[in-house]
């Protein structure tokens, strides 16, 4: 069924990064970020192609330059799924995937297993990715988001803390043996007729509170399906990510 969609990639690609300014151009062994994350989102067996969504003629010129396809979007928009929903309006599609810019170790199979959640289940709307985690210190650091699932892999909650709460641990060393807990990553895959409404909702409390653009589906009524994946990723919101980044890609 996957081959009779057209299922496009979209990478959002901003320069003015609160955390760290132009990140997608960091050099990371001789590539910027953004090749990075483009030349693994084509590797997908799923996507029919790859764009670069953008708002400033440095990463076009950049994207230009390894031979990707770009667009460029208004500088104003602030959230990835808005400047994607903007992007999609000139581009054909039946399910585009919101692969994130600052993620340039991600697994081509695990951007597969998100959209597989859209091809083989026609009810669902929008989907994501999560991982199960086992070490304490991700389970307590508020700069790895936290979903909660129900029964049918649907996304309950997500949140920069630690969910669900263990009452009864004694210490935060114990939680793992009282919960099972999903870290959840930052690639989300819609069907493009859900892209364009979702655009059209106004940011929610939940979403500024949290700094989540996923909670504005949720909020609206939405859900959100969930592949809980056995790869893992480094997103790329600090200097001290991309340094991990940068050792992690010099050894392979």
């Amino acid at each position: 069924m996957a081959n009779s969609l057209k299922i496009i990639g979209i990478i959002p690609s901003r320069y003015a990064s609160t955390r760290l300014p132009a990140k997608s151009l960091a050099d990371i062994c001789g590539k910027p970020m953004v090749q990075h994350v483009y030349e693994r989102a084509k590797q997908s067996h799923l996507l029919t192609d790859v764009v670069v969504a953008t708002d400033d003629e440095r990463i076009e010129k950049a994207v230009k330059q390894f031979g990707g396809n770009v667009v460029m979007t208004p500088a104003a928009i602030q959230s990835g799924s808005d400047r994607i929903a903007y992007a999609a309006q000139s581009i054909s599609a039946d399910i585009i995937a919101n692969v994130q810019g600052d993620e340039p170790l991600i697994e081509p199979r695990m951007i597969d297993e998100a959209v597989q959640m859209l091809v083989d289940d026609n009810s669902a709307v929008a989907s994501t990715a999560a991982k199960k985690i086992t070490s304490p210190d991700e389970l307590h650091n508020p700069n790895i988001v936290k979903v909660v699932l129900d029964k049918n892999m649907y996304a309950l909650y997500f949140s920069r803390s630690t969910i669900p709460f263990v009452r009864d641990a004694r210490a935060s060393a114990e939680w793992l043996n009282h919960a099972t807990f999903y870290k959840h990553f930052g690639i989300y895959v819609y069907r493009a007729e859900f892209l364009r409404k979702f655009s059209s909702f106004q940011p929610t409390m939940l979403e500024q509170s949290e700094k989540l653009e996923q909670l504005r589906i949720l909020e609206n009524g939405f859900r959100i399906k969930v592949a809980v994946t056995e790869f893992d990723s480094i997103p790329v919101d600090t200097q001290e990510d991309l340094e991990k980044v940068r050792a992690k890609m010099g050894m392979d």
